[in-house]
């Protein structure tokens, strides 16, 4: 739950199906459904339908009794083969930093580990990632005063590693003007030549050649808390020195809104999916094809499920 920040219902506790319910409901349900993820191309959720109806089994790692995956050591239960749940590649390496007292069973962070394991770390507060990358290649998702619109985040990123590259030139010409007073007291200093690739050029048509190029992206930032409990974190130093970036245009699918919030404050499955979405369309400059849609693999049949328990019970109009 990052952008968005919702909290789910917890694993445990989504409903059973029975015939009687299926029949009472479906078609109502699969209306719904299919307004929210009728376009996702989805691998088979045989497998989640037939944990769903055996109900729950144990983790192999702490044997605590979960329903399709434990949340706690984000494994998936007993008589699950791995090769029955999707894995996504993703374009670039996901970072979610969550609250210590946010509740596991009603986080959708996991579905991120679990469904993209080799590109997504989970971090609990205080302890974050160490960036290695430069300002210019790691952004914060988070709605806020300071956060910049998706759209004109290409520009930020270029405007940052434009004023690194800047900053980088004048370093090394002032490297170049000491080597060469240097070179003035005597024949025994010898450095290295220093070859300007860019002598002659004017400092015009390197920011305008900048900003032809979108600057790399290699890392993104969610956090995974409730709203009261963000501010702590998203106020932490280390990540107020980075860019914040806010998803303006998405809205949540979330089955329990929150009262006062925006519906464009999203999951943390849905910011990380839309996001990733954006990217591939305005980064990579290609069609979106379905690439990331299997991040929304258990989202979306706990939408369903959730959905088709709530009319059944007259709580879904």
């Amino acid at each position: 739950m990052s952008v968005g920040l919702e909290k789910t219902e917890r694993v445990e506790d989504i409903p059973h199906t029975n015939s009687s319910s299926e029949r009472l409901c479906i078609q109502s349900c699969e209306s719904c459904e299919q307004d929210s993820f009728k376009d996702l191309k989805l691998a088979s959720q045989t497998i989640l339908e037939t944990l769903q109806q055996n109900g729950r089994s144990k983790c192999p790692k702490c044997l605590s009794s979960r329903m399709f995956y434990c949340y706690s050591c984000c494994l998936l239960v007993d008589g699950v083969n791995s090769d029955e749940i999707p894995q996504v590649k993703l374009p670039l390496k996901i970072d979610i930093i969550k609250h210590p007292n946010e509740t596991d069973g009603k986080s959708t962070a996991v579905h991120a580990k679990l469904l993209a394991r080799d590109d997504v770390n989970i971090y609990t507060y205080p302890c974050m990632p160490d960036n290695e990358e430069e300002k210019h290649e790691v952004v914060v998702v988070f709605p806020g005063p300071k956060s910049v619109s998706f759209e004109d985040l290409p520009m930020h990123l270029s405007k940052l590693a434009n004023e690194k590259s800047n900053l980088l030139k004048y370093s090394s010409k002032n490297v170049h003007s000491r080597e060469e007073s240097l070179t003035l007291e005597g024949p025994e200093h010898k450095l290295a030549k220093y070859d300007d690739k860019d002598q002659g050029r004017t400092e015009e048509q390197d920011v305008g050649e900048t900003k032809t190029k979108i600057a790399p992206l290699k890392r993104v930032i969610f956090i995974d808390s409730t709203w009261n409990q963000t501010n702590k974190i998203i106020t932490d130093e280390r990540l107020q020195e980075l860019l914040h970036v806010e998803l303006r245009t998405r809205k949540t699918c979330f089955w329990r809104g929150q009262k006062g919030k925006p519906d464009t404050y999203l999951a943390t499955i849905e910011a990380i999916y839309y996001f990733l979405v954006d990217y591939h369309q305005l980064f990579l400059k290609e069609n979106y094809n379905g690439e990331y849609d299997n991040l929304l693999f258990f989202y979306s049949f706990m939408y369903r499920l959730i959905n088709k328990a709530k009319l059944a019970a007259g709580k879904l109009n």
